[in-house]
């Protein structure tokens, strides 16, 4: 027998330049679940809007998933719960749209605002992401890095028609150009992906302060190697912030990990405990 265990870390910081964070995070592990999520949204609409934007996203996908263990839920099956978190997360994201466009419709001075959006949930082993614009996420396991989102932008189309190489979007000056986000037109259109997790794995979320200087390259090297991992956040943003950290920078950190059950081994003496399997794993307490 395994059983799960879920870590989760987040920061945003301001950058070097930016005199306004319009970056909005939210991470939460439950205590007593194996159920964590990270948020990450990137506003966009001038002076307040697009932080107020970012924080609208947020705050109704937190109060959606914070409310989703409840009796019904964990009384249900796998394949019904699965179903379950997935139409929630789409319930969130286009009441969050619909809350966005409302406070532009009342508020003149946010008629231009709106946010990216990238979420990832975990319940047991199952992953669902969702995205709108270029916010990511990514898995690293020992086999690598894996890009679980693509950018809804117009680098991306033009990297995907083999207009631009990776390396040449990354210099371009229309990078920042996104083609879908929370906030500009009547209906959200979220890419939504989930996975079933079979091994350790950390899940890493980001804005593109992040992605403007580290490449994917980079990004595993640091998932890799930085221990402990849930303190990857900090060395995302200072290694963005030494870079010239030009936009607002979130990151945050997902662990999943399948530990060995304890079990009772009884001897004539007395009974131990110890894991099924070794356990090595070296953990610091969380900042």
């Amino acid at each position: 027998m395994e059983s799960i265990r879920i870590a989760v870390n987040g920061r945003t910081d301001i950058g070097q330049v930016r005199e306004e964070n319009e970056d909005s995070i939210h991470w939460h592990a439950d205590p007593e679940h194996p159920f964590a999520y990270v948020i990450i949204a990137d506003g966009m609409g001038g002076y307040s809007g697009g932080a107020t934007a970012s924080r609208i996203a947020t705050e109704t996908l937190q109060n959606r998933l914070d409310n989703l263990l409840e009796h019904t839920f964990l009384s249900c099956s796998p394949e019904q719960q699965q179903l379950i978190l997935r139409a929630a997360l789409i319930e969130a994201i286009d009441a969050a749209n619909e809350q966005i466009l409302l406070t532009k419709s009342t508020h003149p001075q946010f008629s231009q605002m709106g946010t990216t959006l990238v979420v990832a949930v975990v319940w047991q082993s199952f992953l669902v992401v969702a995205h709108l614009g270029d916010s990511r996420a990514y898995l690293w396991n020992h086999y690598g890095l894996q890009r679980l989102t693509r950018d809804h932008s117009l680098v991306q189309e033009m990297i995907d028609s083999g207009q631009l190489t990776p390396e040449q979007a990354q210099e371009s000056n229309i990078r920042n150009h996104i083609t879908r986000a929370l906030g500009v037109s009547s209906r959200a259109a979220p890419n939504i992906s989930s996975w079933k997790l079979t091994e350790n794995a950390l899940l890493m979320l980001c804005s593109d302060g992040v992605t403007e200087y580290l490449d994917d390259h980079a990004i595993e090297r640091i998932l890799a190697t930085h221990r402990p991992a849930l303190e990857c956040v900090y060395k995302f943003i200072d290694d963005a912030n030494r870079m010239g950290g030009r936009d607002n920078i979130s990151a945050g950190i997902l662990e999943f990990s399948i530990q060995p059950e304890v079990v009772a081994v009884e001897s004539a003496n007395s009974i131990t405990m110890r894991p099924a399997k070794e356990d090595v794993t070296v953990r610091k307490e969380q900042r």
